[in-house]
């Protein structure tokens, strides 16, 4: 994450149902391209009306993204493309859910499976390859050599090289009415002060429906135990964790008000039931953009900082629709879709490497995404979530404690 955060610096579950590909019309000794948006024999080709299975993890956004943008890109560039989008619902439940599909059908022994692409959580990443249900699929990917973010190697302590291009790196922020909060809270002592005066006027999800309520309960450890480069970076060790029930209970001994999700926060704040609680960036200006927050609120990253992460594009060993999947996710990918779909239209920042595509990105639209968290914000507060056993075992000690 450090090393993205620099660039940005320097440059300021449903099942779903399978279906095949249509018969393949190319020409007998006409080469192909089982990758990349562009091959040497797509000239020869006839078209292809591709179909494609693809699931996402995350919030509404995250279904939005694909139907209301990249599917229609998709199916612009190769007509008669059917895609079918669903959603596996908000925060790593819904990548477990993923998880849990893939697994039913190897265990099956089915041979195809019918998901051909999904858009996953950091959490999820050690299961899904630990039980093979993943392919190597970047080394064919057009745009591998823009792959170059360190959690694109490494993902809360899990090697995933080669199985995943992150689509967008998000971070979660303090989101806040300036008519309430008349002097921000510079760190989180200053932050549980202000809490604590101003009962119920503060709101998250809990550790439920969606990640920011997450990454508070995460930085508000972190912050407590003093232990985030351990917790971060690892190796596991199992005497950290008696630190946190005196800090949980303390955490939910706060006068706040509990949401029902990350949008739930977003609705409170900008109804005016809250005055501050934690939301991902992105999701806070694109409801600005569509009119359903307040342009006045503004967006904060405490000392000692905030967790964001990545979501991951990833194609099962044994999707049915494999060529498909790989054009789908070279588009996804492409510095072209990351610069207009990515960045200017959801405010993300840039999975791929930003030198490629920040260029790309009109001075309007980065303004926008630097406007109140500005890139040296995100190199010095910007965190990552804990490796996956100690994760796991903060999310259980939260609902015990």
């Amino acid at each position: 994450m450090k090393k993205f955060m620099n660039v940005l610096c320097a440059l300021t579950v449903t099942t779903v149902v399978s279906a095949g590909c249509a018969t393949n019309t190319t020409a007998p000794n006409a080469p192909t391209s089982t990758s990349g948006t562009n091959g040497n024999g797509a000239a020869a080709e006839a078209p292809k009306k591709y179909e494609l299975n693809l699931i996402t993890a995350g919030d509404t956004n995250m279904t939005d993204l694909q139907e209301k943008s990249v599917v229609l890109s998709f199916q612009k560039q190769y007509p008669g493309a059917q895609v079918r989008v669903v959603n596996s619902g908000a925060g790593d439940g819904g990548t477990q859910k993923i998880f849990e599909k893939l697994k039913a059908q190897k265990d099956a022994g089915k041979k195809e499976w019918d998901i051909d692409l999904a858009i996953v959580h950091q959490s999820g990443m050690q299961q899904l390859i630990d039980n093979d249900l993943l392919d190597k699929w970047v080394p064919q990917s057009a745009n591998k050599q823009y792959v170059v973010s360190s959690d694109s190697k490494n993902s809360l302590g899990t090697n995933v090289e080669g199985y995943v291009i992150p689509l967008f790196h998000s971070q979660v922020a303090f989101a806040y009415n300036p008519d309430k909060v008349k002097k921000f809270p510079a760190n989180f002592e200053e932050l549980t002060a202000w809490i604590k005066a101003n009962p119920k006027r503060f709101g998250y999800n809990g550790i439920q429906n969606g990640a920011s309520g997450v990454a508070f309960a995460t930085a508000y450890t972190y912050w407590k135990s003093g232990d985030y480069k351990k917790m971060s970076e690892g190796p596991f060790d199992a005497t950290l964790e008696q630190k946190w029930p005196a800090i949980l209970k303390e955490l939910k001994a706060l006068p706040v008000t509990y949401t029902n999700g990350n949008n739930g926060t977003l609705d409170m704040l900008n109804r005016g039931e809250i005055d501050m609680g934690p939301v991902w960036v992105d999701m806070f200006n694109l409801w600005v953009d569509e009119g359903r927050m307040n342009p006045n609120f503004g967006l904060k990253i405490l000392d000692p900082g905030m967790p964001g992460q990545p979501m991951y594009v990833v194609i099962p060993k044994n999707a049915k629709n494999k060529e498909a999947a790989l054009k789908y996710a070279d588009l996804l990918t492409s510095p072209e879709t990351q610069a207009k779909v990515i960045v200017e239209k959801n405010s993300w920042y840039p999975g791929i490497d930003a030198t490629v595509v920040l260029p790309k990105v009109s001075e309007e639209g980065k303004k926008k995404l630097f406007k109140d968290i500005t890139a040296e914000d995100l190199n010095k507060r910007g965190q990552s979530f804990p490796i996956n056993t100690y994760f796991d075992h903060l999310k259980t000690a939260y609902e015990k404690n």
